[in-house]
């Protein structure tokens, strides 16, 4: 995930964690729905690693970020940092690892493969996307949609419902475009939420 760093905390912040070990967390806040931030117990976010960064002559920087984890916030630590600071707990799945999962998974990929051919009309091989990993999340990742529908799948704690809540999406994505009312948007960059 590419990130442009231009205000000053959150400059500072990625400083910090340059000079650390990489890592900081990422929490879904709309401020128009939900008014202020605060870092309330128990919102989930996600471990970002910087992979890359490039700073700017102007002090703004350019990073590129991987997701790594799920956390689930326990309390906010006000030691005077101009950004939010939190101790965390890992966000674990329940568990619902079994045969049936990995059919699941490659149920999932297929369609995903469908929409990228059939509506998408994708001239690239789709992405490989490995079966024994996170199917949801990484599916998730390659596609442009609400962010809140996005923050309810990365609170969602089985896979197979992670599963379900895809397949509902490219489903609806392929019987939109089968209507005639979902068009890619042309810059390779597609929002499946917009139909």
């Amino acid at each position: 995930m590419p990130l442009h760093i231009f205000e000053p905390r959150y400059r500072q912040m990625v400083a910090r964690c340059v000079e650390g070990d990489s890592r900081f967390g990422l929490v879904y806040h709309d401020p128009d729905r939900d008014g202020p931030f605060h870092a309330d117990e128990a919102r989930v976010g996600t471990v970002a690693r910087i992979l890359k960064y490039q700073p700017l002559p102007d002090g703004r920087s350019l990073i590129f970020c991987v997701g790594e984890e799920r956390f689930t916030i326990r309390e906010e630590i006000e030691d005077g940092a101009p950004y939010y600071e939190a101790v965390v707990t890992p966000y674990q799945d329940a568990g619902d690892a079994g045969p049936d999962l990995a059919e699941r998974r490659r149920g999932s990929i297929g369609l995903f493969h469908r929409v990228l051919r059939e509506a998408v009309e994708a001239e690239e091989p789709p992405p490989e996307i490995d079966e024994s990993s996170e199917v949801a999340f990484r599916i998730a990742q390659t596609i442009r949609v609400d962010p809140a529908w996005q923050q309810s799948l990365l609170e969602t704690r089985s896979e197979s419902e992670r599963l379900d809540l895809i397949d509902i999406l490219l489903r609806t994505v392929l019987a939109a475009h089968a209507r005639g009312e979902w068009h890619p948007d042309g810059d390779g960059d597609e929002d499946l939420s917009a139909m």
